[in-house]
């Protein structure tokens, strides 16, 4: 995401490089005498309220409604530099109660580097991990990819288990069911990330009942609403939202334009928190999943969980902004 306010996180860092310190204990820090201050003159005040948590319809199990993505964002190589800021997003996101962490085997390095990064934090325990059974066909193509990404997450279970764009999906949801019941995973899913597969993706749902559906939703991408949506809420799927944004492409297009008046009514100081308010106005949504490789974003999506959400009345007028 572009174009959102800097925020320096000062907390100490633990000596694996992350932060684990409540975000309120964070501040803007002050520079020493004589060194140079940073560019940004307008900082954000650190994370400091309670996510908004919802049930898991399958079982009333709570998680909170802002997750995070890794496609792209944690796609990064070894080195230390590459690492430090996801070090600090994922310290961030712990820190102020986020739990859901999405990936897939074929978001290439990002279970690596995701599974290193939560075991050098040691927050294994706080977090819902949920990864996928992605671009493979038959049993066995379906275990040996998911027991490779046990080995790059470093767990030996993961909490959501997916079948990745309604690929070879009555395999795939068998053996997710199947693992399910060795203890391997607590949930199972669907995926897709288009509007043209949702006619597909209810038809499995249908089928196959699962415990949870991931699926784009947006201000400009709302056909989830005719179909999908409310089939969730009949079947008690619950429902992760992915492409809140776009990809981007919603922020560059607001970037210079001001915020619509009523955002302070429901304590939104970006437009990224309007867009992921949006997508949790809606009441068969569980739990969104903005992706970010920079603190000050990650600290400005959590805040979009708090609060007031969007009424019927703003949720027509975010609409019509973006017309």
């Amino acid at each position: 995401m572009t174009s959102r306010r800097e925020f320096i996180s000062t907390a100490t860092l633990a000596a694996a490089g992350i932060a684990l310190t409540p975000l309120a204990a964070c501040s803007q820090g002050t520079p020493p005498q004589g060194a140079s201050k940073p560019a940004a003159a307008a900082r954000p005040a650190p994370f400091t309220g309670k996510l908004i948590t919802r049930p898991i319809p399958s079982t009333g199990e709570q998680i909170p409604v802002i997750g995070m993505g890794t496609s792209g964002s944690f796609e990064v190589g070894t080195g230390a530099d590459e690492r430090a800021p996801l070090r600090e997003v994922l310290a961030a996101f712990v820190a102020a109660g986020g739990t859901l962490i999405d990936t897939a085997p074929t978001y290439s390095t990002a279970e690596d580097v995701l599974g290193d990064l939560i075991a050098d934090s040691g927050t294994r325990d706080k977090l819902f991990l949920a990864t996928k059974l992605s671009g493979v066909s038959g049993k066995q193509e379906g275990l040996s990819q998911f027991n490779d990404s046990l080995r790059r997450l470093r767990t030996d279970k993961v909490e959501l288990l997916q079948v990745h764009n309604l690929r070879d999906s009555a395999t795939q949801i068998a053996l997710a069911r199947e693992l399910k019941q060795q203890g391997k995973t607590r949930y199972v899913g669907l995926t897709h990330y288009r509007e043209d597969a949702q006619a597909q993706l209810a038809e499995q749902m249908r089928q196959f009942k699962p415990d949870f559906i991931q699926i784009n939703y947006s201000p400009v991408s709302r056909g989830i609403e005719q179909t999908v949506l409310p089939l969730a809420q009949e079947l008690g799927c619950a429902v992760m939202i992915n492409r809140a944004f776009e990809d981007g492409r919603l922020i560059s297009q607001v970037r210079d334009k001001p915020l619509p008046p009523w955002a302070k009514d429901v304590g939104a100081d970006s437009w990224a928190q309007l867009f992921l308010k949006f997508v949790l106005s809606h009441p068969a949504v569980t739990v969104v999943i903005p992706a970010t490789s920079k603190v000050r974003h990650q600290v400005d999506n959590l805040k979009a969980g708090t609060g007031a959400l969007l009424d019927a009345t703003q949720r027509q007028a975010l609409i019509a902004a973006l017309a």
